[in-house]
């Protein structure tokens, strides 16, 4: 097998002599190896294959990196970028990425693999440059004997790949070329774009996205689109038309970067990523008729531009029981050495009612939770914080029950120095979003009188529902010099007058994420520099509220055997 591995590391150091990366036919000096296809001859081999080891090396090295995550993922060397074709096959969750290889600093499509969405495993680089010169994003879809991925392939199109090794290490690309090239056989301009594509099948058929944006907005502003390709081979593609129907919910300047078209309930949901304002999703239906998806509604995943700090591009597949399990890489608001972005945790996207959807935690979270503590029900005094002082840490999970009453905001600070020099501020502002809008022909609103008595009117009506609104701010995370905050992370969150909230918050080194009553998540990156800064506080703003309970967990490294 050692005679085989040296070979293979041969023959791939021969083929980097033949160009040079940046050159046609952009062949990588990164070494690549053939596999076996058994499951047990797979594994055998990558137990002794060097790039295993190199990985294994790398990981360790870095591994006493403040900053550098314990249970979120990140790349074992280098840096990642967008997370691609999530899926699952034959027992395992495969997540490729964006790698940055330390010889040739193109993408490569990463690879790494779980059982649970949460214990990751590296395995060798998956897709390499040549023709193209560097592997873009894009997605997989899983049939019964074999995984089909379609990304984009830079200066030259959109290109397919196949595998079908109970690993998925070895990768043949369909026809050698771009499938859907840059430029057209004729020479002509087209009427379409190829970019990030998004792949599905339909009646035996094969149906692909690319993403785009036309000229199509106010005064022939650029407005976001994509444009439907269809196959019945994988290698002939025929262009049919703009496939996203009725969205007057992004803006204008938005793209459609990174789709992933799925079924989610009984509709079907479009998450992509916009290079002007973030992540994204379209909500709708699936016209299989007209081959169109008629818009219905619209959220984001990321509250503001996705640099610094923030939420960036998605992938997305379905999880089998009517969701979708999605995941982003995360922007950095820090230089941190020869590492960078990082991968959120899984989120497990559900259909709640016709147009809204739940996010929560997917995988199994609870495995890496270790030394509980609670803290007992209490009042929470108006305008006085509270340092508990038995929570700290910076790898932590804390969920938390609270009756909020009517506060003016609650209060959570975790990351927290003992004087409140570093904290990164987490706030709940009850009925503070926007309200439902006025419905005209009803009659005047009630107005609010100062005991809280409503005024009657000539027409009976209520108040329209305003949304509550949950925030991170990183304001005050460090006092490093060369840490780029990002401006107050804010979301929408609506929750019933008589439902309690329900956080929970991750604390990962420098990625704080929160999850609100299973409606909203948000997240962003910080980086404390003090030592101390490893507590946790609460205030109840303007009037008492009631802290129902509060668990906490150390959490342990994805990466331990």
């Amino acid at each position: 097998m050692k005679k085989l591995l040296a070979l293979s590391l041969l023959i791939g150091v021969c083929l980097s002599m033949v160009a040079q990366p940046n050159e046609p036919p952009f062949t990588s000096p990164v070494p690549k190896y053939k596999f076996s296809t058994t499951l047990s001859e797979q594994e055998a081999e990558l137990a002794d294959n060097p790039l295993m080891n190199r990985f294994r090396d790398s990981r360790k090295r870095q591994s006493s990196d403040r900053y550098r995550p314990l249970y979120h993922f990140v790349s074992p060397e280098s840096t990642l970028n967008d997370p691609n074709g999530l899926c699952y096959w034959q027992g395992n969750w495969h997540m490729f990425y964006q790698g940055y290889p330390p010889e040739d600093k193109r993408q490569h499509w990463g690879h790494a693999i779980s059982k649970d969405l949460i214990h990751w495993k590296d395995l060798p680089y998956a897709i390499y440059p040549s023709p193209e010169r560097a592997v873009f994003s894009g997605t997989t879809y899983v049939e019964d004997d074999r995984v089909i991925a379609m990304y984009h392939g830079t200066q030259v199109g959109n290109m397919v790949a196949v595998s079908e090794d109970p690993l998925l290490l070895n990768w043949e690309k369909i026809t050698g070329k771009a499938v859907i090239p840059l430029i057209s056989e004729s020479g002509f301009p087209t009427p379409y774009s190829v970019f990030d594509p998004s792949i599905w099948k339909k009646d035996g058929v094969y149906y692909a996205l690319s993403a785009g944006r036309a000229p199509k907005g106010p005064d022939n502003k650029m407005f976001g689109t994509t444009y439907l390709f269809r196959s019945r081979d994988l290698t002939k593609w025929e262009y049919q038309h703009e496939f996203v129907e009725g969205d007057r919910f992004t803006q204008v300047g938005d793209d459609y970067a990174c789709p992933y078209f799925w079924p989610i309930g009984d509709r079907y949901i479009l998450p992509f990523y916009s290079h002007m304002s973030g992540g994204h999703y379209l909500l709708g239906d699936y016209d299989k008729v007209r081959d169109k998806f008629v818009v219905s509604n619209h959220g984001k995943f990321n509250f503001g531009a996705s640099s610094p700090s923030g939420v960036h591009a998605p992938s997305a597949t379905p999880d089998g029981k009517g969701g979708v399990i999605i995941i982003f890489n995360m922007n950095p608001g820090k230089p941190t050495g020869e590492w960078n972005q990082i991968m959120t945790l899984p989120r497990k996207l559900s259909l709640f009612g016709r147009d809204e959807i739940r996010q929560e935690p997917a995988g199994d979270i609870e495995s890496l939770r270790y030394k509980k503590q609670s803290v007992p029900a209490m009042k929470l005094a108006a305008n006085k914080e509270i340092v508990l002082k038995q929570i700290q840490g910076n790898a932590m999970e804390l969920n938390l029950e609270i009756d909020v009453k009517d506060a003016a905001a609650l209060e959570l600070n975790v990351l927290r120095s003992r004087n409140s020099e570093e904290y990164t501020r987490i706030v709940f502002y009850k009925g503070r979003g926007n309200a439902g809008g006025r419905e005209y022909g009803l009659g005047e609103i009630p107005v609010l009188m100062q005991k809280g008595q409503v005024q009657q009117n000539r027409v009976a009506n209520t108040q329209p529902a305003r949304t509550s609104l949950i925030s991170i701010e990183s304001a005050h995370a460090s006092l490093l010099p060369d840490v780029r905050p990002r401006a107050p992370e804010t979301a929408p969150v609506k929750l019933e007058n008589d439902e309690k909230l329900n956080l929970r918050v991750f604390i990962d080194r420098s990625v704080v994420e929160v999850f609100v009553n299973g409606k909203q998540a948000l997240a962003v990156r910080v980086y404390p520099s003090r030592d101390d800064s490893l507590g946790v506080s609460i205030r109840s703003q303007g009037s008492d509220s009631e802290l129902i309970s509060l668990d906490s967990w150390q959490m342990k490294s994805i990466y331990e055997e």
